[in-house]
Formats: C-alpha cells, sequence, structure tokens
C-alpha cells in the first residue's frame, strides 16, 4: 500500500489540524491541534481519536498555536510515547501556550462548578496543567533547514513560515513522496516577523485556506489602530482587546509603541497586558532575535509600552481604575480567558470599545460581537454590548488569498495534488477555484476523517 493522508483535523473547519502519514505499518501526526469554535467542533476534542496514541510513531508540529499543538497533552496522557519535533522557537512557546491551556481549562471547569452553569456534573477540564508539563519532556527541537528523521528512513525538514516565533513549513519524505505542509503561512509584510521562505519541490501539497477567500485591505495595523484609539482617548472609555496571546498580542503592542512614538495616540494612554502566556511570550522575542525583524531595542521598547499583569489580584486591580485605558487580554476569539471578565464589566458602556484584531472563527464570542449581536454570553449570562466593535482588517498574521497563491508559485515543480486545508468551507473551496483555474493544479478539499494518496 502506498503513502496515505488522513485528515483528522483542519479539513472542513479552520481549527484542530491533525494529519496523519501512513506508509508501511507506520505512522506520523503532523500537527496535533485542538479544535475550537461551534460545540459540535469542540466535542471532537473529547472524541476517541481513530488511531491509538500508543500507534503513532511521531508527532511534528508547524507551530505552537493551540489549534496546530493544542492536544498533545491529551496524546500523551493516552498513551503516546515517541518524540514530538518542533523547531525551537515551537518549543519554546508551546513550554508557555500547553500548561497554560491545562490551566485554563481547569479554571473555567471549576467557574462552572462553583456557579452550576454547567450541563456536566461535575464540568472536568480535557486536561490539566500537570498533563500539559508532562508532554512537554516528548519535544525535541531542531533548526530550520535541517534534515532530521522522525522515524527511520522517513525524512523531515523544518522551513520558515512567518506567521509567528518557530513557525515552519514541513517537507516531509517517505517512500519516495514529496508532502510539503504548508502550516499556517505569514505575509510578507507582516510588522513582526519575516516573509516564508520559498517552498521547496513537492509531490503533494496541503495548503491553508484560513484567507482563503479574502484579501487583506490596503490598511496597516497602524492606519486602523490609531484612529480607534485617538476616539478612546477623547472619550475617556475603556478599550478591551482579545488578542492571541502568541503573535497578535506582540504585534499590537508594537503598533501601540509606535503610535505613541509617532505623536498619533496620547503617550500617557495607559496600556495592561493582562495574560501571563502573553507576558512571557513576549520577553521571548529577546531570546529570538534574528527569527524576526524587532532588533533588542525595538522589542525593548514594546515590553514597556504596557504594564504587565500576571496575578489574578493584579487583574482584578484594574477594574479600580478609570479610563481612557486600553486592556489586552487572552483569548483572540473570547473564547474563555480573563478577556471575558473585562468583557462583562465593559461591554455595557457606549463610551467603551472592543477591538477584535483579526479573524474570528464561527461559534466564537468574537464572531458574535463581530456581527453586532445585542448580547454576548458569558458564563451563563447573556451581557449586553453598547460598546463601541472595532474590527480590524489589517492585523492579521495569515497570508491572504494572494499571498498563499504566490507562496505555491515559488515552487520549483508543479505538484501532483493539492489538498486545501485550514479553512471554512467557503475560504476552502474559493482558494481550490484559484488554484485550479489561476494554476492550473489539481486541488481538492478533503472531508473530515477521509483517506487520500499523498
Amino acid at each position: 500500500m502506498g503513502v496515505t493522508i488522513t485528515f483528522l483535523g483542519g479539513a472542513d473547519t479552520v481549527t484542530g489540524s491533525k494529519y496523519l502519514v501512513r506508509h508501511d505499518g507506520r505512522s506520523v501526526l503532523v500537527d496535533c491541534g485542538l479544535f475550537q469554535g461551534y460545540k459540535q467542533l469542540r466535542l471532537r476534542n473529547w472524541a476517541q481519536l481513530p488511531v491509538e496514541p500508543g500507534h503513532i510513531d511521531a508527532v511534528l508540529l508547524t507551530h505552537a498555536h493551540l489549534d496546530h499543538s493544542g492536544y498533545l497533552p491529551l496524546l500523551a496522557r493516552e498513551g503516546f510515547r515517541g518524540h514530538v519535533h518542533a523547531t525551537r522557537g515551537t518549543r519554546d512557546l508551546c513550554a508557555i501556550l500547553l500548561p497554560d491551556s491545562g490551566h485554563l481549562q481547569e479554571e473555567d471547569a471549576a467557574f462552572a462548578n462553583r456557579h452550576g452553569f454547567s450541563k456536566h456534573t461535575p464540568a472536568l477540564p480535557l486536561y490539566t496543567r500537570e498533563d500539559a508539563r508532562a508532554c512537554l519532556k516528548l519535544i525535541r527541537a531542531t533548526e530550520f533547514n535541517k534534515t532530521f528523521e522522525p522515524v527511520r528512513g522517513w525524512h523531515a525538514r523544518f522551513l520558515p513560515a512567518g506567521h509567528i516565533l518557530g513557525a515552519s513549513s514541513i517537507l516531509l519524505e517517505v517512500a519516495g513522496r514529496r508532502i510539503l505542509f504548508s502550516g499556517d503561512l505569514g505575509r510578507s509584510d507582516d510588522l513582526l516577523m519575516q516573509a516564508p521562505a520559498t517552498p521547496p519541490a513537492a509531490d503533494t501539497v496541503l495548503i491553508e485556506s484560513t484567507y482563503g477567500d479574502r484579501l487583506h485591505p490596503a490598511d496597516t495595523i497602524l492606519s486602523e489602530l490609531g484612529p480607534a484609539l485617538q476616539r478612546l482617548a477623547a472619550r475617556g472609555g475603556v478599550a478591551v482587546v482579545p488578542v492571541f496571546a502568541v503573535g497578535r498580542a506582540q504585534a499590537v503592542l508594537h503598533a501601540i509603541q509606535l503610535l505613541k512614538q509617532q505623536g498619533t495616540v496620547p503617550r500617557g494612554l495607559p496600556v495592561f497586558l493582562d495574560s501571563p502566556m502573553a507576558v512571557h511570550t513576549t520577553a521571548l522575542y529577546q531570546d529570538h532575535l534574528g527569527s524576526h525583524r524587532l532588533d533588542a531595542r525595538a522589542v525593548e521598547a514594546m515590553t514597556h509600552t504596557a504594564t504587565m499583569v500576571e496575578t489574578p489580584e493584579q487583574s482584578r486591580s484594574i477594574a479600580r481604575r478609570h479610563g481612557p485605558m486600553v486592556i489586552l487580554a487572552a483569548s483572540g476569539m473570547a473564547t474563555g480567558g480573563r478577556v471575558l471578565h473585562h468583557l462583562k464589566l465593559y461591554a455595557g458602556d457606549h463610551r467603551n470599545m472592543i477591538i477584535l484584531t483579526g479573524y474570528q472563527a464561527p461559534g466564537t464570542r468574537g464572531a458574535t460581537m463581530a456581527s453586532g449581536a445585542a448580547t454576548v454570553r458569558i458564563h451563563g449570562e447573556d451581557v449586553p454590548v453598547h460598546a463601541e466593535i472595532v474590527q480590524m482588517e489589517s492585523a492579521s498574521a495569515h497570508a491572504d488569498s494572494t499571498g498563499l497563491l504566490s507562496w505555491m508559485r515559488g515552487m520549483p515543480e508543479v505538484p501532483g495534488q493539492v489538498y486545501v486545508v485550514h479553512g471554512e468551507r467557503g475560504a476552502a473551496d474559493a482558494l481550490r477555484t484559484r488554484i485550479e483555474r489561476e494554476l492550473n493544479w489539481r486541488a481538492v478539499v478533503p472531508e473530515h476523517g477521509s483517506v487520500w494518496p499523498a
């Protein structure tokens, strides 16, 4: 039997990336992500995988975002004992993200039990902080562009993908087949990260399609964020900014620092970064100089733009302050974490502002607010939304449709097959159409659980 790919996630949806490559009784899982968004997707996190974790020989991670790495603690707890291969940046970020993910799930379950709004008694976390810490021992760091063997006779190589620290595309070679996983591709004009590397030749390509049906606007993060914060400062309001703790938080911080430096935003406007995960991630930028666009001085300036908030007591103390001020808090789609407490407190006042800094997956609170809903459900309550909603379009760390095609055009050979993954159905099919019409390549959108030849 030839080499096959089973699409265990990241198909039909933008979350839960998991691609199982099999050949001759061996298997490698590329990405190990959590499902997010709609409840029917989140329920997949609790379902048993169609393969025993102990039968998976190795895991390769494209990057550390939870929709690519967040299932790893559960995989390890259920019996996976192989190595997890990642870049140094991805390893360092996983050491922050995964324990924090376990901790947040424990906190959310405990909160649900205390207040009795869970339909399950008791509410349980998907995994714990200790589960996450245990799985970190399995991660082995490999430098970019260095070939290694995740399984004897299988060869893999990480290639810079932009997007966030450590993010990579992966070239996997097995039984004469070259399979290229794009991972999440960054933008050529990203504020923080370098452009993705030119892709190598491959027989099969898995291309992400988060923005497969969209083009980024001509606006920049500075031109969008500046006027919003000017309005906020003028009326003395509070801006709650749900941010992804890895990447987006740092991009927004850097943008605010530049806006203050330019005089666009008052230098005295207080900014709080209320996320231990984001605080620790920001510190990593000094450890990874050269893998992003900022020099040591720019990293230091970004760090000093905000008051770093780590403890729950410090977080609660923000509520005793008056506006104007800006609160950056995880999570980026308002699916959990401290941002929910800030939204409950500030969403009901028209002087305030909720700034959504990127893609909001269907079914998330962020998507609900972006749609103009009059209320958003938080901790079992319908919270009125009177604050101004600002939906930024320029802060995305993903390549748009044209950027994705440009990356594929850089391949030195035409691949035999393209699988369009990591996108909602409309976005994935729109990119498939462009690939077929503009590149004249074979492309399909695989369904969740389907098996295709590599």
